[in-house]
């Protein structure tokens, strides 16, 4: 988990034969980040044909906050002029519009779930299983705008 701010990186590796958790440079298919920089720090794990799912949402590391360094406005495009695929999405926007701006890592699912073969069905089932009944209304539909958007 996080603290004061720091970042937190977690690997899903899923198949056949998986031998480690941890995804080496040019190994991953995707990366989806909470943020713009975020992304840009780990696009070195990417494969060549891979894709970044990025919330277009802007938090400041302490460098900015504290006036020692400008936020880079320009990261996704400069990600994207290198011929990285890019797939940025304000799921903040999304995940308000949802009814809860803690619903943004299920709009950021939602868009990753357009990449794989697999029912949305079975996505909106796992939410069903998962979530606190309270919470399932909320969470299916930002997995819906993320997907649909």
């Amino acid at each position: 988990m996080s603290q004061r701010g720091g970042s937190v990186v977690t690997y899903v590796r899923f198949g056949d034969k998986v031998y480690s958790p941890v995804i080496e440079n040019g190994e991953a298919d995707f990366i989806v980040s909470f943020e713009k920089i975020e992304a840009a720090r780990y696009v070195e794990n990417l494969k060549k044909d891979g894709t970044i799912i990025v919330n277009t949402q802007q938090i400041d590391p302490m460098p900015v906050i504290i006036g020692a360094a400008t936020y880079p406005d320009t990261i996704i495009d400069e990600m994207k002029n290198k011929g990285i695929h890019v797939d940025d999405i304000d799921a903040l926007a999304l995940a308000n519009e949802a009814g809860s701006s803690k619903a943004c890592n299920i709009v950021l699912m939602g868009r990753l779930a357009k990449y794989f073969d697999m029912p949305k069905e079975k996505w909106l089932n796992a939410i069903e299983k998962c979530v606190k009944p309270q919470f399932v209304a909320i969470n299916k539909k930002a997995f819906d705008l993320g997907y649909n958007c």
